[in-house]
């Protein structure tokens, strides 16, 4: 029967945005609510820094309020900053990197788009660590990516490894096109160590693999300094943000670091989908290279609360624990509390007021016995949630 006054036309839906929900910012509404009804909270679930924006980065955002018109910037960022990102390379790794591959973009998030549809077609395999980023994994599977995990655990560090990446490849007649890795990574804070990380980049070199390095937990280690994979190969795409280590997660910037033969691809992609990233934050962020004393403190701040938890959480019955050498999350096995990771965390908020993230959002497969603590914020929010905790899992 024709569609009548009466009777609504049943609009067609695209089946790309039928992906899983960010469950953090599930959490992060919960206990939002929570508070909204008078009921304290504390923060554990959202992986953001708790200090604010470098001080020469507020007073270089005032200024260019009051004497900028902040029009468009070039699609790929503009010249300055995309100079003064190349010379970071130089000076935090003792890498050469030309500023003409520098693509400024809103957020990390803006650059996995872009990488991900400059360097894949739809029906590609991209192999991924699971426990990963979930956004990795949803992204690609809205461009009609095939999503290959790696299922890794304490024996390779939770990170992928070339072994692993040959079981994925003997699953399947069709090769692997991409590798996505990440370290430190989320949520698990591990590393890939450089001897393992040269492994990597010789295994994709050799297969034909692109490989997308995640950077932008980089400068929030606890011991070994995190290596770009840069050191290794030009070809590869690098991802990195203002966000974590410049605390500047709500300006919304990253860059990218790419390779000539995706450049041009990008750019058009950037033009289109983007215009230009927001041109009041790259011009602030020109000022956040130059404050390292303040960044580095907010790392030491950062392993305060890091060594509080790793001797705490464990009296409080989660003693199965990653190794947290980078970034800031602790990723604990709670198969001996639960199988239900989600239900645990909400238990747990409703009973403690402590929020903090189920494992089902970063391993599909494994998640409902893991959980991920953020330990971003101050000292003595660590000291209390371990307080309760202990308190309320005896």
């Amino acid at each position: 029967m024709p569609p009548g006054p009466n009777r609504p036309v049943v609009l067609k839906v695209a089946k790309r945005g039928a992906i899983p929900p960010f469950i953090v910012m599930d959490v992060m509404r919960a206990a939002n609510e929570r508070e909204a009804q008078g009921e304290d909270v504390l923060h554990l679930e959202v992986g953001q820094p708790g200090t604010s924006a470098p001080g020469p980065v507020l007073d270089a955002a005032k200024d260019a309020l009051s004497s900028d018109l902040l029009g468009y910037t070039d699609a790929l960022g503009l010249w300055d900053l995309r100079h003064r990102i190349a010379r970071h390379y130089q000076e935090f790794y003792g890498v050469s990197v030309e500023a003409g591959r520098i693509v400024v973009t809103t957020g990390s998030s803006g650059g996995f788009v872009l990488a991900f549809l400059s360097a894949f077609e739809a029906g590609d395999r991209v192999a991924l660590a699971s426990p990963g980023y979930p956004a990795y994994r949803n992204i690609l599977n809205a461009l009609g990516v095939e999503v290959v995990d790696l299922e890794t655990g304490p024996e390779t560090n939770f990170q992928p490894t070339p072994e692993l990446l040959d079981r994925a490849a003997r699953g399947s007649p069709k090769p692997l096109d991409g590798l996505i890795i990440a370290s430190p990574s989320n949520p698990t804070g591990t590393m890939i160590h450089a001897a393992e990380l040269k492994d990597l980049v010789e295994y994709c070199r050799d297969k034909g693999i692109r490989l997308i390095s995640d950077e932008i937990y980089h400068g929030i280690t606890y011991g070994e300094a995190a290596e770009t994979v840069l050191a290794h190969m030009d070809d590869a795409v690098v991802i990195n943000s203002f966000s974590k280590y410049f605390s500047m997660t709500g300006w919304r910037l990253g860059w990218m670091v790419v390779p000539r033969d995706l450049l041009r691809s990008i750019e058009c992609l950037a033009q289109n989908l983007f215009i230009s990233p927001p041109t009041l934050s790259q011009r602030a962020c020109l000022k956040v290279f130059d404050c390292r004393d303040e960044l580095d403190a907010n790392v030491a701040h950062y392993g305060e609360n890091r060594a509080l938890l790793l001797e705490r959480l464990p009296k409080a019955g989660f003693d199965k624990l990653a190794s947290a050498d980078g970034a800031f999350y602790i990723y604990a096995d709670i198969a001996d509390l639960t199988n239900d990771s989600q239900d645990f965390c909400a238990r747990m908020l409703a009973g403690t007021g402590v929020a903090a993230t189920p494992g089902v959002d970063f391993d599909p497969g494994r998640g409902h016995r893991y959980m991920r603590f953020s330990f971003a914020g101050q000292l003595a929010v660590m000291a209390e949630a371990a307080d309760r905790l202990g308190r309320w899992n005896r």
